[in-house]
Protein backbone atom coordinates (compact mmCIF):
# COMPACT_ATOMS: atom_id res chain seq x y z
CA UNK A 1 0.00 0.00 0.00
CA UNK A 2 1.35 3.40 -0.89
CA UNK A 3 2.22 5.51 2.10
CA UNK A 4 0.76 8.63 0.46
CA UNK A 5 -2.74 7.17 0.70
CA UNK A 6 -2.55 7.13 4.48
CA UNK A 7 -0.99 10.53 4.95
CA UNK A 8 -2.52 13.95 4.97
CA UNK A 9 -1.50 16.27 2.17
CA UNK A 10 0.03 18.55 4.79
CA UNK A 11 2.14 15.72 6.31
CA UNK A 12 5.28 17.13 4.68
CA UNK A 13 4.80 20.53 6.29
CA UNK A 14 6.03 21.46 9.74
CA UNK A 15 2.76 23.12 10.73
CA UNK A 16 0.23 20.30 10.98
CA UNK A 17 -3.00 20.92 12.87
CA UNK A 18 -5.30 18.33 14.39
CA UNK A 19 -8.68 18.11 12.57
CA UNK A 20 -10.46 18.96 15.84
CA UNK A 21 -8.51 22.22 16.06
CA UNK A 22 -9.48 23.05 12.47
CA UNK A 23 -13.16 22.44 13.24
CA UNK A 24 -12.96 24.61 16.36
CA UNK A 25 -11.26 27.43 14.43
CA UNK A 26 -13.88 27.30 11.68
CA UNK A 27 -16.69 27.47 14.25
CA UNK A 28 -15.14 30.39 16.14
CA UNK A 29 -14.34 32.33 12.96
CA UNK A 30 -17.86 31.99 11.56
CA UNK A 31 -19.59 32.87 14.84
CA UNK A 32 -17.41 35.95 15.33
CA UNK A 33 -17.70 37.32 11.82
CA UNK A 34 -21.40 36.67 11.32
CA UNK A 35 -22.05 37.90 14.87
CA UNK A 36 -21.08 41.43 13.87
CA UNK A 37 -17.59 41.69 15.34
CA UNK A 38 -15.73 44.99 15.16
CA UNK A 39 -13.18 45.53 12.41
CA UNK A 40 -10.13 44.60 14.50
CA UNK A 41 -11.66 41.30 15.64
CA UNK A 42 -12.68 40.51 12.05
CA UNK A 43 -9.18 41.18 10.76
CA UNK A 44 -7.65 38.91 13.39
CA UNK A 45 -10.14 36.16 12.57
CA UNK A 46 -9.54 36.53 8.82
CA UNK A 47 -5.77 36.43 9.35
CA UNK A 48 -5.91 32.93 10.88
CA UNK A 49 -7.01 30.98 7.76
CA UNK A 50 -4.80 33.12 5.50
CA UNK A 51 -1.82 32.38 7.74
CA UNK A 52 -2.62 28.65 7.60
CA UNK A 53 -2.72 28.71 3.79
CA UNK A 54 0.68 30.41 3.63
CA UNK A 55 2.41 28.05 6.09
CA UNK A 56 1.01 25.05 4.24
CA UNK A 57 2.58 26.29 1.01
CA UNK A 58 -0.72 27.09 -0.71
CA UNK A 59 0.79 30.32 -1.91
CA UNK A 60 -1.36 30.99 -4.98
CA UNK A 61 -4.80 30.68 -3.31
CA UNK A 62 -3.44 32.49 -0.25
CA UNK A 63 -2.32 35.46 -2.35
CA UNK A 64 -5.61 35.60 -4.27
CA UNK A 65 -7.66 35.43 -1.07
CA UNK A 66 -5.51 38.06 0.66
CA UNK A 67 -5.87 40.43 -2.29
CA UNK A 68 -9.64 39.89 -2.57
CA UNK A 69 -10.21 40.35 1.16
CA UNK A 70 -8.05 43.47 1.29
CA UNK A 71 -10.00 44.97 -1.61
CA UNK A 72 -13.31 44.11 0.09
CA UNK A 73 -12.18 45.84 3.30
CA UNK A 74 -10.97 48.96 1.45
CA UNK A 75 -14.19 49.18 -0.58
CA UNK A 76 -16.33 48.68 2.52
CA UNK A 77 -14.44 51.32 4.50
CA UNK A 78 -13.82 54.01 1.88
CA UNK A 79 -16.10 53.54 -1.14
CA UNK A 80 -19.39 52.64 0.52
CA UNK A 81 -19.70 55.93 2.52
CA UNK A 82 -19.31 58.09 -0.61
CA UNK A 83 -21.71 56.27 -2.95
CA UNK A 84 -25.50 56.50 -3.10
CA UNK A 85 -28.53 54.81 -4.64
CA UNK A 86 -28.41 51.58 -6.61
CA UNK A 87 -24.62 51.75 -6.94
CA UNK A 88 -24.31 51.89 -3.15
CA UNK A 89 -26.63 48.90 -2.73
CA UNK A 90 -24.67 46.90 -5.28
CA UNK A 91 -21.28 47.74 -3.71
CA UNK A 92 -22.54 47.00 -0.19
CA UNK A 93 -23.93 43.65 -1.33
CA UNK A 94 -20.77 42.50 -3.13
CA UNK A 95 -18.23 43.83 -0.62
CA UNK A 96 -20.35 42.66 2.32
CA UNK A 97 -20.49 39.11 0.96
CA UNK A 98 -16.72 39.03 0.53
CA UNK A 99 -16.16 40.82 3.83
CA UNK A 100 -18.33 38.49 5.91
CA UNK A 101 -18.15 35.18 4.11
CA UNK A 102 -14.61 34.88 2.79
CA UNK A 103 -12.86 33.97 6.10
CA UNK A 104 -15.28 31.09 6.65
CA UNK A 105 -14.87 29.85 3.06
CA UNK A 106 -11.08 30.07 3.30
CA UNK A 107 -11.08 28.11 6.56
CA UNK A 108 -13.39 25.51 4.99
CA UNK A 109 -11.08 25.23 1.98
CA UNK A 110 -8.09 24.76 4.28
CA UNK A 111 -9.95 22.13 6.33
CA UNK A 112 -11.01 20.07 3.31
CA UNK A 113 -7.77 20.40 1.34
CA UNK A 114 -5.46 19.47 4.24
CA UNK A 115 -7.44 16.72 5.97
CA UNK A 116 -7.94 13.20 4.71
CA UNK A 117 -11.25 11.42 5.20
CA UNK A 118 -9.55 8.88 7.49
CA UNK A 119 -8.18 11.65 9.71
CA UNK A 120 -11.58 13.33 9.82
CA UNK A 121 -13.32 10.09 10.81
CA UNK A 122 -10.67 9.34 13.44
CA UNK A 123 -11.09 12.78 14.99
CA UNK A 124 -14.88 12.43 15.03
CA UNK A 125 -14.59 9.03 16.72
CA UNK A 126 -12.25 10.51 19.33
CA UNK A 127 -14.98 13.05 20.12
CA UNK A 128 -17.53 10.18 20.41
CA UNK A 129 -19.70 11.60 17.63
CA UNK A 130 -22.43 9.08 16.61
CA UNK A 131 -21.91 7.11 13.40
CA UNK A 132 -25.18 8.51 12.05
CA UNK A 133 -23.49 11.91 11.89
CA UNK A 134 -19.98 10.74 10.93
CA UNK A 135 -21.01 8.78 7.82
CA UNK A 136 -22.88 11.55 5.93
CA UNK A 137 -20.23 14.09 6.94
CA UNK A 138 -17.46 11.77 5.69
CA UNK A 139 -19.27 11.34 2.35
CA UNK A 140 -19.74 15.12 2.05
CA UNK A 141 -16.10 15.66 3.02
CA UNK A 142 -15.00 13.72 -0.08
CA UNK A 143 -17.88 14.87 -2.28
CA UNK A 144 -16.85 18.48 -2.90
CA UNK A 145 -13.19 17.80 -3.89
CA UNK A 146 -14.39 15.05 -6.23
CA UNK A 147 -16.92 17.40 -7.84
CA UNK A 148 -14.15 19.97 -8.28
CA UNK A 149 -11.95 17.43 -10.06
CA UNK A 150 -14.87 16.39 -12.28
CA UNK A 151 -15.64 20.03 -13.17
CA UNK A 152 -12.01 20.58 -14.17
CA UNK A 153 -12.06 17.45 -16.36
CA UNK A 154 -15.26 18.59 -18.10
CA UNK A 155 -13.76 22.04 -18.61
CA UNK A 156 -10.61 20.55 -20.17
CA UNK A 157 -12.69 18.32 -22.48
CA UNK A 158 -14.79 21.28 -23.62
CA UNK A 159 -11.67 23.37 -24.19
CA UNK A 160 -10.31 20.67 -26.49
CA UNK A 161 -13.55 20.91 -28.51
CA UNK A 162 -13.21 24.71 -28.56
CA UNK A 163 -16.29 25.10 -26.38
CA UNK A 164 -15.13 27.56 -23.77
CA UNK A 165 -15.27 31.13 -22.56
CA UNK A 166 -11.96 31.99 -24.21
CA UNK A 167 -13.08 30.81 -27.66
CA UNK A 168 -16.12 33.12 -27.59
CA UNK A 169 -18.58 30.23 -27.63
CA UNK A 170 -20.38 31.53 -24.56
CA UNK A 171 -21.35 34.78 -26.28
CA UNK A 172 -22.40 33.04 -29.50
CA UNK A 173 -24.62 30.43 -27.85
CA UNK A 174 -24.83 30.68 -24.04
CA UNK A 175 -27.58 28.03 -23.72
CA UNK A 176 -25.50 25.46 -25.60
CA UNK A 177 -22.50 26.40 -23.51
CA UNK A 178 -24.40 25.77 -20.27
CA UNK A 179 -25.76 22.50 -21.65
CA UNK A 180 -22.30 21.19 -22.52
CA UNK A 181 -20.97 21.99 -19.07
CA UNK A 182 -23.95 21.78 -16.74
CA UNK A 183 -25.60 18.55 -17.88
CA UNK A 184 -22.41 16.40 -17.68
CA UNK A 185 -21.67 17.90 -14.26
CA UNK A 186 -25.16 17.11 -12.96
CA UNK A 187 -24.95 13.54 -14.26
CA UNK A 188 -21.52 13.15 -12.67
CA UNK A 189 -22.82 14.54 -9.37
CA UNK A 190 -25.47 11.83 -9.11
CA UNK A 191 -22.98 9.12 -10.08
CA UNK A 192 -20.33 10.36 -7.65
CA UNK A 193 -22.82 10.41 -4.78
CA UNK A 194 -23.67 6.75 -5.40
CA UNK A 195 -20.02 5.77 -5.75
CA UNK A 196 -18.96 7.54 -2.55
CA UNK A 197 -21.81 5.94 -0.60
CA UNK A 198 -20.77 2.50 -1.89
CA UNK A 199 -17.12 3.23 -1.09
CA UNK A 200 -17.96 4.24 2.49
CA UNK A 201 -19.86 0.99 3.04
CA UNK A 202 -16.99 -0.99 1.50
CA UNK A 203 -14.59 0.61 3.99
CA UNK A 204 -16.70 -0.60 6.88
CA UNK A 205 -18.50 2.59 7.85
CA UNK A 206 -21.74 1.79 9.61
CA UNK A 207 -20.71 -1.80 10.33
CA UNK A 208 -21.45 -3.52 13.66
CA UNK A 209 -17.72 -3.89 14.43
CA UNK A 210 -15.68 -0.87 15.48
CA UNK A 211 -13.26 0.22 12.74
CA UNK A 212 -9.55 0.45 13.35
CA UNK A 213 -7.57 3.44 12.14
CA UNK A 214 -3.83 3.93 11.68
CA UNK A 215 -3.97 7.70 11.09
CA UNK A 216 -1.82 9.70 13.46
CA UNK A 217 -3.80 12.56 14.94
CA UNK A 218 -3.14 14.53 18.09
CA UNK A 219 -2.60 17.98 19.49
CA UNK A 220 0.74 19.74 19.16
CA UNK A 221 2.20 23.04 20.26
CA UNK A 222 0.81 24.71 17.11
CA UNK A 223 -2.71 23.58 18.06
CA UNK A 224 -2.32 25.10 21.52
CA UNK A 225 -0.96 28.42 20.24
CA UNK A 226 -3.64 28.89 17.58
CA UNK A 227 -6.40 27.80 19.99
CA UNK A 228 -5.24 30.37 22.57
CA UNK A 229 -5.19 33.12 19.93
CA UNK A 230 -8.64 32.18 18.58
CA UNK A 231 -10.28 31.79 21.99
CA UNK A 232 -8.75 35.04 23.28
CA UNK A 233 -10.01 36.88 20.19
CA UNK A 234 -13.43 35.27 20.63
CA UNK A 235 -13.59 36.44 24.26
CA UNK A 236 -12.71 39.93 23.00
CA UNK A 237 -15.60 39.67 20.52
CA UNK A 238 -18.00 38.77 23.34
CA UNK A 239 -16.83 41.53 25.67
CA UNK A 240 -16.54 44.37 23.13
Amino acid sequence: MQKEILRSVEANTYFKLDPRTKLMLMLIINISIFGGAIIYIMLLMAAIPLFLLFVNKKIKPALYCTLAYTLAILINEFLVPVTYGILNIFIVMVSGMLYRMMPGFIMGYYLISTTTVSEFIASMEHMHVPQKIIIPMAVMFRFFPTIGEEARSISNAMRMRRVGFSSGGFFKNPILMLEYRLIPLLMSTVKIGDELSAASLTRGLGGPVKRTNICEIGFGIQDIILSIIAVTTFIGFILL
